[in-house]
């Protein structure tokens, strides 16, 4: 079942990717804060290093400026992947990059992609989503092959 407005986002541990990886439950970055998440299908694939992440990169002042306390990006990669997309995208420290490596918080927020078709396994759709602490305020899912609602432009403009 998808994750909708309203419900509180399941326990999980994802790896955050800096300096150093570190792994964090969900309560660590969603407890008392509001907190944007998107969630790309793969580091350095087209759409995701040109338009999604660089958007949210731009952004990051106008949406902190909102009362957003975590700007968090998450992906279905390994941590060595999502240190090394970060580092290329010149991502700043005030964007939390979560590396979800087995699927494990895609599958249980119901949001997993099957892109075996293209050699990717599974993966996570593109999405973005505001929550108040851990519980989904606003859902922003994208249709199959659309970068519209996941947008920082369009997330930004929601708060």
């Amino acid at each position: 079942m998808t994750i909708q407005v309203g419900d509180k986002l399941p326990e999980a541990t994802l790896n955050s990717v800096g300096k150093d990886i570190q792994a964090l439950s969900t309560s660590d970055i969603f407890k008392g804060k509001t907190v944007v998440l998107f969630a790309v299908p793969g580091a350095f694939t087209p759409t995701c290093s040109a338009k999604h992440l660089p958007g949210f990169v731009e952004r990051v002042a106008a949406i902190r400026a909102k009362g957003v306390d975590t700007i968090a990006c998450v992906a279905v990669n390994d941590a060595f992947v999502m240190q090394a997309w970060a580092k290329s995208q010149d991502v700043p420290e005030d964007i939390l990059m979560l590396a979800d490596g087995n699927g494990a918080f895609t599958q249980l927020l119901g949001l997993e992609l099957d892109a075996t078709a293209f050699g990717m396994g599974m993966r996570s759709k593109r999405f973005a989503l505001v929550a108040q602490d851990g519980v989904v305020k606003q859902l922003f899912v994208e249709a199959p092959g659309e970068f519209k609602v996941s947008s920082a432009e369009h997330v930004l403009s929601a708060l």
